[in-house]
């Protein structure tokens, strides 16, 4: 795999890493071969350089759920919560056995308490972050060793948190909430009540879930909202930190960061607003360096991530593309940041 400026593409080049916009949208999967005219018009959008597959040394990507059981997952909540109206929908139940086929997905799977996952900065899709919020909960529930009961009004919890958001008219991604007007901002903030009251009501969804709801911009603190309170449970301080982390790197009512920058938010904030003991498991399982970041070391040197170290996050697995002077280097050089203790990470670039 190497970095390759679009001018030097000789064509049918396949693809090592999906082509985005700045705002996630993809434009070419991993994978795709580089026609011509896909070329030119990636040019015309002002992208200069991709990543070819030219070699067996691939990233090694981790994910909590496989990708097409996410994509399953995601189309679920989408299609239920897109036709849900404000009351007496019986369709909103579903979601309920769908929280627990993401526990169940998770649960199978012995080694994944142990492993170390690329969670990936996005676009700010309301449902994959529900269904990002609950595969990350649930995993921090399941190294708690939370009751399977507390696992299932937890994952129902995640997956509906944020359905008050479609009850507003104005945009709320990539945006600084507080730098909107003021009632714009008011009405932002009565979102985790607007979703409480349009279930208030469902017998089929637990009290505790409810509550996680209602609580989950509450920080402890209480400099959180709707309510300000300093004392939530366990469940709802899982959804707490949950949720505004993957809001981070997604651009969910703030502006959207790099999974580095979220987990330093996560890092200063803990103690306070957080949890110190969830924070530290959030990241025990997080890569700070998700598999396939295009990086730059203070040798001055380009690199792509290739793989994670167990218990050690901020130091992964990378093969060097670039040397400090700005050549394509032709051969595999690998360094494993665990043994090469004076190179660092200083940014990443995509």
């Amino acid at each position: 795999m190497r970095l390759c400026k679009l001018s030097e593409i000789v064509g049918y080049e396949k693809l090592a890493r999906s082509v985005t916009t700045q705002d996630y949208h993809e434009l070419l999967s991993a994978g795709t071969v580089l026609k011509p005219e896909y070329v030119a018009k990636l040019m015309e959008l002002g992208i200069t350089e991709v990543l070819i597959d030219d070699t067996k040394l691939m990233p090694e990507e981790v994910q909590i759920l496989r990708e097409d059981v996410e994509d399953i997952f995601r189309e679920k909540v989408r299609s239920v919560l897109e036709r849900h109206v404000y009351s007496d929908n019986a369709e909103l139940e579903e979601l309920s056995k769908t929280a627990d086929s993401i526990i169940s997905s998770i649960l199978e799977n012995e080694e994944i308490i142990e492993q170390i996952f690329d969670i990936r900065e996005r676009s700010a899709d309301i449902y994959e972050h529900s269904i990002s919020v609950c595969s990350i909960a649930i995993l921090l529930a399941a190294k708690l060793k939370l009751s399977r009961e507390q696992m299932h009004d937890l994952g129902v919890a995640c997956l509906f948190h944020d359905i008050g958001l479609r009850y507003l008219d104005f945009a709320y991604t990539n945006i600084d909430i507080d730098e909107l007007e003021e009632k714009q901002k008011g009405e932002y903030r009565k979102h985790p009540v607007y979703a409480f009251t349009s279930l208030e009501k469902e017998e089929w969804i637990s009290k505790e879930s409810k509550l996680m709801i209602l609580q989950h911009h509450e920080r402890l603190d209480g400099s959180g909202f709707p309510m300000h309170a300093k004392d939530p449970d366990i469940t709802s301080q899982i959804l707490e930190v949950t949720d505004a982390f993957d809001e981070m790197i997604c651009g969910i009512g703030c502006q959207r960061t790099k999974v580095y920058e979220a987990v330093e938010y996560l890092k200063a904030t803990k103690g306070s607003k957080f949890s110190d003991k969830l924070v530290d498991l959030i990241l025990e399982f997080t890569a700070v360096y998700p598999a396939g970041s295009l990086v730059s070391l203070n040798t001055g040197e380009i690199a792509i991530v290739l793989k994670q170290n167990k218990q050690f996050p901020e130091r992964p697995v990378l093969k060097v593309v670039k040397d400090n002077e700005g050549e394509d280097i032709k051969e595999d050089r690998i360094i494993d940041l665990l043994d090469v203790r004076t190179v660092y990470i200083e940014k990443v670039i995509m």
